[in-house]
């Protein structure tokens, strides 16, 4: 047996694969770019499944830890193995997860109660309706501070800082 297919055998079973880290800002943890897709650790992604498993380690070998049945539900992606990806939810909880189990599709959740959604990106902007904490949207954009949610037919603004999905002043469209 090659020596790097050894210690990757030994590692899955003690439950510590090679290129990742359950350790915050270490290797496969956070800062810079997955190992596995090139794409920047850590992201915001959603549950693509109506109900989906989060494991001990990255395989099906491994315990279920937590069972999401919240579909559009956002994740934040801190690690890489294989087809296996790293996730925490809004309270820091997670697991491995089957990358087919999520989607690309930005989502974000209120994380207060009745925060107003408002027709424009303004304090006193008219107000669309008052959001639960919990609710989850299609983030469409984000900029200044403000993000716009998409809730079924929907749309307005909440302050970026009442969700749980994007990073605070980040932009996109």
């Amino acid at each position: 047996m090659k020596t790097w297919l050894g210690a990757a055998l030994v590692a899955l079973l003690i439950g510590v694969a090679p290129g990742w880290s359950a350790e915050p800002g270490t290797p496969g943890h956070g800062a810079g770019r997955g190992p596995v897709t090139d794409l920047p650790m850590p992201r915001f992604v959603s549950l693509k499944a109506s109900e989906a498993n989060a494991r001990r380690g990255p395989s099906t070998a491994h315990r279920i830890d937590w069972v999401y049945r919240l579909r559009d539900m956002p994740l934040r992606v801190t690690g890489e193995f294989e087809h296996w990806r790293r996730v925490e939810d809004a309270e820091g909880k997670g697991g491995w997860m089957h990358f087919a189990l999520l989607s690309g599709v930005r989502t974000a959740m209120v994380t207060e109660d009745m925060v107003t959604l408002r027709r424009h990106p303004q304090p006193d902007a008219a107000a669309v309706a008052k959001l639960e904490r919990g609710v989850v949207g299609r983030l469409v954009s984000c900029a200044q501070d403000w993000c716009q949610l998409q809730l079924g037919r929907t749309r307005g603004w909440v302050e970026a800082r009442k969700l749980w999905g994007v990073e605070p002043g980040e932009r996109f469209e």
